[in-house]
């Protein structure tokens, strides 16, 4: 396996920032706010049978995170979930407030991803401190390139924690999908964290390890923001604050 950028040969990655979750209410939707924000149109992405979602990627790998996509997600019309009815969809998808929002305002980042060498370990870290991520599964999908397959951890209601400001935990099998995605001309310079919980968010973060690639701040309303440098200039793209 070649080393993902930034990590030396023969070395397992550090925990880092994976990936950022853009919520859609379709995919053509979601491509079109990509063209319109960023000035870019995400080709690549597949379908997630377990969930019954599918997405579009693009590689926003930089100096400050070395490994990163940006994933644009959907609930898919044509199929169904594979988890039982009881459990929901990964990243709050199916909770009807942020389905609104996106409705109402256009797809909007909702979360992000960590990537573990040790995911159990970090579920357990957080559990010390009352924090359950969830069960940890399997996942896979195909690629052009061949089957991505990863470990995540997925709560049986869905819910992303501390409004999407707690990481979701990835592992990932021995191919990354940033190994076979181009370079976009989108980069992320930056992940902030604003939660009226900082210090709870804070200890979480140093927990699992990734404090020290976002910046985290208390304030009244939860807020992602990223900051990505793009072809059209520096970009901020946020999660939606109710006025």
């Amino acid at each position: 396996m070649t080393a993902p950028a930034g990590t030396a040969p023969g070395t397992t990655p550090a925990a880092c920032v994976d990936h950022l979750v853009v919520l859609a209410a379709d995919l053509a939707s979601g491509v079109a706010w990509c063209e319109r924000t960023l000035g870019i149109t995400p080709t690549a992405g597949g379908e997630h049978p377990l969930m019954g979602t599918h997405n579009r990627i693009l590689n926003v790998s930089s100096p400050a995170h070395p490994r990163a996509y940006l994933e644009v997600i959907a609930i898919n019309p044509g199929a169904a979930s594979a988890r039982p009815e009881s459990a929901r969809r990964w990243f709050d998808m199916d909770d009807a407030t942020l389905q609104q929002q996106v409705a109402e305002h256009g797809p909007q980042l909702i979360h992000w991803v960590a990537a573990m060498p040790d995911v159990e370990d970090r579920c357990a870290a957080l559990a010390a401190q009352d924090l359950d991520r969830g069960e940890i599964i399997a996942a896979s999908r195909p690629t052009a390139h061949g089957l991505l397959q990863w470990q995540i951890t997925v709560r049986e209601d869905g819910l992303r924690l501390m409004d999407g400001c707690l990481p979701t935990l990835i592992q990932w099998g021995p191919v990354h999908p940033c190994e076979s995605l181009p370079a976009s001309g989108v980069q992320l310079q930056s992940l902030a964290l604003q939660h009226p919980q900082a210090a709870t968010l804070q200890a979480a973060c140093d927990a699992i390890g990734v404090a020290a690639q976002v910046a985290i701040a208390a304030g009244g309303a939860p807020r992602l923001t990223a900051q990505l440098a793009t072809p059209r200039g520096p970009v901020a793209v946020s999660s939606f604050t109710p006025e």
